[in-house]
């Protein structure tokens, strides 16, 4: 999640692979978060990854806090659904490293590397629940969400 934009990636029903699915404008008014909250519920999804973007050596600051209260308000938005912190650490910068390998200009990548980044952060998180068998990150709020019990095989945003 970034300052200007959110990147938005979904899973395939069985939680294998990650693909981009567009870019969402960040707002004050919250309009951000409702529409990430609409495609989770529009794709049945059971559970939102979040990138926290940490510092390299682990601190949280600003940023994170900024990551942090967004997850809360998607939380307090969409009770049902999981909403899990990850992190970020690193995943803008290889995107853009990515892209610009692949032969995208600035100004090509500046729209899509959000969701690039989104793809990166919620591959990790998939690929460390299928190696450890346990959920990705930091649960936000806590409580595990009513429709927790649903198999892995179900679809993640």
């Amino acid at each position: 999640m970034g300052s200007v934009r959110v990147g938005v990636a979904v899973s395939d029903p069985d939680g294998v692979l990650a693909t981009p699915l567009r870019t969402a404008r960040r707002a004050s008014d919250e309009s951000d978060i409702q529409e990430v909250a609409e495609l989770a519920a529009e794709r049945d999804a059971i559970e939102v990854i979040v990138g926290l973007p940490l510092s390299l050596d682990g601190a949280e600051r600003a940023a994170a806090e900024a990551a942090r209260g967004w997850a809360k308000a998607l939380r307090r938005r969409a009770p049902s659904l999981a909403v899990r912190l990850v992190d970020e650490r690193m995943t803008t910068v290889d995107a853009h490293r990515a892209m610009r390998a692949s032969g995208l200009r600035e100004r090509q990548r500046r729209e899509v590397v959000d969701q690039q980044a989104a793809v990166l952060i919620l591959q990790a998180a998939l690929d460390a629940e299928r190696v450890s068998g346990q959920s990705a990150g930091e649960l936000v709020g806590g409580r595990k969400p009513r429709h927790s019990a649903r198999p892995d095989s179900e679809r993640r945003q």
